[in-house]
C-alpha cells in the first residue's frame, strides 16, 4: 500500500494509473467523476437512445448477444432482456473474490464505461461509485471465466437489488445491502446489462493488483538481497558501474545501482567484504536476474495501464454516430502480461530461495548451522528454507501460461477466447507467494546479520530493516514458533514497509 496509500481520493475523467486503482480497491480511497467524464457518458447514452428511436439493428441493444445476434429483441422486452442477461451470465463458481478484488473490478467498470463508448446512463455508474464509497461490495465467485462476463455479472446483479453483497461486515442479500448503504436498485435500460458484463474488466482489475504487488516486490527484492549480500560479506565488484556499462540492459543497471547505494555505508563490507574473488551466482547475478524480471514487469505495466484507460466494450458506441461490433472485450493483452508476471515472480523467487539457502547452509555461509546460536539442539531457520522451496514449487505451476489455451464457446460464435482472466487470477497468487519467499529471505538475512556482525557496523538500511523485523519477530536464540515471524516478514514486504525504509536511506527507488 506504499504508493496507493498516499492517494486520498480518485477523480475519474483523465488518464488513470494502477496506483489509483489500488488506492480505491485496497486503500478505500473515495471515487468521483469530473465534468469531462460525465459529458462523455451522457453523449454515449444519447447515441444509444437515438439508435433505438431509429430502429437500428445494434448488437446487444436491439438484438440478442452471442449466437443470438440475429434475433431481434422487441421494444417491450428490452429492459427485462438486459436484466435476464445479467442473471444468465452469473456462472462463475466456488469461493468468492476477496474485497479488494471485487472493488478493483467495480473500479474497472467505472473506468471502462466511463470512456463514453458504452452507452450506459450516468445514474448506473453513480450507483457503483457510491457503493464503493460506502463500503458495499458484491459477493462474486472467482472461478469459471474465460476472460470476462461471469464475475462481472455477479457484481452487476447486486445493483439490481438481487444477488448477495457484503456491507458493514455482513453478507446479506443485494436488496438488503443496498438499503443498508442508503442506496436504491437500478432498472436497466437498453444495452446497460451488456455494458456491465462486457469487456475484460475483471481480468484487467486482477492483473492491475498483481502488477502493483510485483512493482513493490521488485524493490523489496533489491533491498532484501542487499542485506543478504552484507550478511554473507559479498563482493560488490559484481555491481560495479563499469560492469553494468558494458551490458545494454538499463533494468540491470537499476538493480545494481540500488544495491550499491543501500550498502555504500556498510562497515561490514568495508572491513570484511569481498573475501571471495567471485561469489556464487545467487549473489553476483543479482543485477542480471532482478533486472530481467524488472524488464518483464515494466513491460507488463504498459499493457495493463493501457487497458485500464481503454474501452473494452462491444459494440463500441462511437461519437461519429455508429455502433461498431468488434472485439475490444478480448483480454489478450492483460492475459499475456499476467502470464509474464507469473514468470517474473518465479524468476525472482528462484534466486531468493537460493540466497536463503546460502544463509542457512553452514558449508557456504561461514555462520553457524541454520543460523542458530546453538545448532546442536536447535533447528533454527532450517525449515524456513524448506518453506521457500515449497512456495517456489507452487509458483512453477502458476508460471504455466493460461493465455495459450482456448476453448470454443457460444456455439462457435466465440470460437476463440483469451483466457486472460485465469492468467490474471494466478498472477495475484504468484505475487503473493513471492512476497513470502522474499519475507523468508528477510528473516534469515537479519538473523545472519546479528549473528555475524561481531562489532562491525551494518549499513543504515540493514539496521533499519532489522529493527522492523524485530518489532514482531524476535532473534531466534532457541527454537520457537516461527510461523508468526514469517507472516510478519511477508507483511513488511507486502505493505511497502521494506521499500519505505530503503527509500528513506537512498531516495526514490523504481
Amino acid at each position: 500500500m506504499y504508493k496507493a496509500g498516499k492517494i486520498k481520493n480518485v477523480v475519474l475523467g483523465g488518464t488513470l494509473s494502477i496506483d489509483q486503482l489500488v488506492a480505491v480497491a485496497r486503500c478505500r480511497a473515495p471515487v468521483s467523476f469530473d465534468g469531462a467524464y460525465k459529458d462523455r457518458v451522457n453523449a454515449g447514452r444519447a447515441l444509444v437512445e437515438q439508435f433505438v428511436r431509429e430502429n437500428r439493428r445494434v448488437y446487444g441493444v436491439t438484438t440478442g448477444v452471442g449466437e443470438n445476434v440475429d434475433r431481434v429483441i422487441p421494444e417491450a422486452e428490452a429492459a427485462i432482456y438486459q436484466e435476464k442477461m445479467i442473471l444468465t451470465h452469473c456462472t462463475t463458481v466456488g469461493e468468492p473474490l476477496d474485497e479488494e478484488g471485487v472493488r478493483a473490478v467495480m473500479f474497472m467498470m467505472l473506468a471502462n464505461i466511463g470512456t463514453g463508448y458504452s452507452g450506459a446512463r450516468l445514474a448506473v455508474l453513480e450507483l457503483i461509485a457510491e457503493a464503493l464509497n460506502r463500503g458495499l461490495y458484491p459477493w462474486a465467485p472467482a472461478h469459471g471465466s474465460v476472460g470476462y462476463l461471469g464475475v462481472e455479472a455477479h457484481i452487476a446483479l447486486v445493483f439490481l437489488g438481487k444477488g448477495r453483497a457484503y456491507v458493514n461486515g455482513a453478507l446479506v442479500s443485494g436488496a438488503e445491502a443496498l438499503k443498508a448503504a442508503g442506496l436504491s436498485p437500478v432498472t436497466l435500460g437498453y444495452k446497460e446489462g451488456l455494458c456491465l458484463i462486457s469487456g475484460g474488466t475483471s481480468a484487467t482489475a486482477l492483473a492491475a493488483l498483481a502488477e502493483y504487488d510485483m512493482l513493490n516486490a521488485l524493490i523489496a527484492a533489491d533491498a532484501v538481497s542487499a542485506i543478504t549480500l552484507e550478511a554473507l560479506r559479498g563482493n560488490l565488484e559484481a555491481f560495479d558501474e563499469r560492469v553494468m556499462s558494458v551490458k545494454k540492459q538499463c533494468a540491470q543497471w537499476k538493480s545494481a545501482d540500488q544495491v550499491r547505494r543501500l550498502l555504500e555505508d556498510s562497515g561490514i563490507l568495508r572491513d570484511a567484504g569481498g573475501q571471495n574473488l567471485q561469489d556464487a551466482l545467487s549473489l553476483r547475478c543479482i543485477p542480471q536476474a532482478h533486472g530481467a524480471a524488472r524488464k518483464t514487469v515494466m513491460d507488463a505495466l504498459v499493457s495493463i495501464e493501457n487497458e485500464i484507460n481503454s474501452c473494452d466494450d462491444n459494440p463500441v458506441i462511437h461519437p461519429s454516430g455508429v455502433a461498431l461490433s468488434a472485439c475490444n472485450a478480448d483480454a489478450g493483452f492483460v492475459g499475456l502480461a499476467s502470464d509474464a508476471l507469473c514468470t517474473a515472480a518465479c524468476y525472482l523467487a528462484k534466486i531468493a530461495e537460493r540466497r536463503t539457502d546460502r544463509l542457512v547452509n553452514e558449508h557456504v555461509s561461514g555462520l553457524s548451522a541454520f543460523l542458530s546460536p546453538d545448532p546442536g539442539s536447535n533447528s533454527g531457520y532450517m525449515i524456513v528454507q524448506y518453506s521457500s522451496a515449497g512456495l517456489l514449487a507452487e509458483m512453477r505451476v502458476l508460471a504455466h501460461p493460461a493465455s495459450i489455451d482456448s476453448v470454443p464457446t457460444c456455439a462457435f460464435q466465440e470460437d476463440y477466447v483469451s483466457m486472460g482472466y485465469g492468467a490474471a487470477l494466478k498472477a495475484r497468487d504468484a505475487a503473493r507467494l513471492l512476497e513470502y519467499v522474499l519475507g523468508n529471505e528477510l528473516l534469515a538475512a537479519t538473523q545472519a546479520l546479528e549473528l555475524g556482525a561481531k562489532g562491525m557496523s551494518p549499513a543504515r538500511f540493514s539496521r533499519d530493516a532489522l529493527a522492523a523485523v524485530r518489532e514482531r519477530a524476535p532473534f531466534m536464540e532457541a527454537d520457537h514458533y516461527v510461523s508468526a515471524d514469517m507472516e510478519w516478514s511477508r507483511e513488511l514486504v507486502h505493505s511497502g514497509r521494506v521499500r519505505q525504509l530503503a527509500e528513506t536511506c537512498i531516495g526514490p527507488m523504481d
